[in-house]
């Protein structure tokens, strides 16, 4: 997850609210009963003990955007064992495998894969055995949840009344694996996507979410500042770039404090700055980058035109030149993440029947992004924050992208009864409105 790394403290800001809109979600006790089902299920001690070894086994062997072979490879061992058929390769490493009928209604269920160039510093037996690589954002736990809800849905094959579709997606951290995978046609047809993300932040049986914009649009921008170096003791007769970049770096905060509304959730942030080698010399170049972030397209749009006219204005002060590349191809900007309304609100029944009203919540907004978001404008879709921490056992609550980062692995069962649930429910309630479609189409 290309995600923020000082996340919001969801387990102290989250809202628990009573939504009044009303659910598509079948009867509450039928979906009490095929909730506490699947997670019973998923509690054997035999599922149990295989979710961990799963989850280990990835963990061990983190794997960068679109190096995820061996990963991807383990998933469609996992498949093989367990009868289900899938398309592979999508998107180079991605999996896309099928569970039911093969007719409408379709529901997807996505995992991403990729690990983070992050060294592992939590001392245990299945520590990374990749030097500099890190299952820092958890994904090895939800690729772990999907294979789990794999399981479940398999048993119930021929009771679906439609398609689940199971997306194991690669190249979430920054490489836009999500755009890529839509791209591909083994994702046409599909009417709804549901997503889980670990949170360290809440309790391990807390689940939450929220309706509209949740995460926000981001993108990168890299800047090189070109001047005429020199001898610090005659600065007339260079034009400094460390100097314009510093000017530079100020102008664009004040996109935000002065051109934003500030009702309106923009950020701007230079995280890198190179140039120079010597305190008596003056460079030729200077480098930057950083990130914007917007929680509309049309922010995400203004901010991105914006920092391109702010930086070479800038520099053109000092008499210095500038170029902006927002890295398209390489660094594909996320558009915000907007959760479908009735989507949020079915899957929440799902939650609240699974662990409780009391554990289910409405979070507030972060401007963290996820590459989650490129399903959002393409067709309903969810992704939920599942807790991961239990304090009574005294495991170790850290941000995401952490080298410290543990894992109650109790969730295990947790997300992979949520997975199940949200889409066989989808699909029973959405199986008479699909042939409504066929016929009148």
């Amino acid at each position: 997850m290309e995600w923020l790394r000082i996340v919001v403290l969801f387990s102290t800001l989250a809202i628990h609210v009573s939504w009044g809109l009303e659910s598509t979600t079948g009867s509450l006790p039928e979906l009490s009963q095929l909730s506490r089902e699947l997670l019973d299920s998923a509690r054997e001690p035999e599922f149990f003990d295989w979710l961990r070894k799963v989850r280990r086994k990835i963990h061990e062997n983190p794997e960068l955007a679109f190096e995820e072979d061996e990963t991807s490879q383990f998933i469609r061992s996992e498949l093989d064992l367990l009868g289900i058929e899938y398309t592979w390769p999508v998107a180079k490493t991605g999996v896309v495998a099928s569970i039911g009928s093969g007719l409408q209604p379709w529901f997807a269920l996505r995992a991403d894969m990729d690990a983070l160039p992050i060294q592992e510093l939590v001392e245990w037996e299945h520590k990374s055995k990749n030097p500099g690589k890190m299952h820092a954002c958890g994904h090895d736990v939800h690729v772990t949840m999907l294979l789990g809800a794999a399981k479940l849905l398999q048993l119930k094959s021929k009771q679906l009344k439609g398609t689940v579709k199971l997306v194991f997606q690669p190249a979430e951290e920054g490489h836009a694996g999500a755009y890529h995978m839509l791209k591909e046609v083994a994702l046409d047809g599909i009417q709804g996507i549901f997503g889980l993300h670990v949170s360290p932040e809440m309790q391990t049986g807390s689940i939450g979410s929220r309706p509209g914009p949740f995460l926000a649009g981001a993108g990168r921008f890299l800047v090189t500042v070109q001047g005429k170096g020199g001898h610090a003791a005659a600065p007339h007769l260079t034009a400094d770039p460390i100097l314009a970049a510093c000017s530079v770096i100020l102008a664009l905060q004040q996109i935000v404090s002065r051109e934003t509304d500030p009702l309106e959730a923009r950020v701007v942030t230079v995280g890198f700055v190179n140039g120079g080698q010597a305190a008596n010399v003056i460079p030729e170049t200077v480098e930057l980058k950083g990130t914007f972030r917007s929680l509309t397209l049309d922010g995400i749009h203004y901010l991105q035109q914006r920092i391109k006219e702010v930086i070479e204005m800038q520099a053109s002060v000092h008499q210095c030149n500038a170029t902006v590349d927002f890295m398209h191809e390489k660094m594909r900007p996320y558009p915000p993440t907007v959760i479908d309304e009735a989507l949020y609100v079915h899957s929440k029944s799902v939650s609240e029947a699974l662990v409780g009203e009391a554990n289910v919540y409405l979070l507030p907004m972060t401007m963290g992004a996820e590459d989650f978001s490129f399903y959002t404008h393409k067709m309903p879709a969810a992704m939920f924050m599942i807790g991961t921490t239990d304090h009574t056992l005294g495991s170790n609550a850290t941000s995401l992208h952490s080298p410290y980062l543990v894992i109650d692995e109790e969730v295990l069962p947790i997300g992979a009864a949520l997975h199940a649930a949200v889409a066989i429910s989808f699909l029973d309630n959405n199986t008479d409105a699909a042939a409504a479609h066929s016929v009148i189409h």
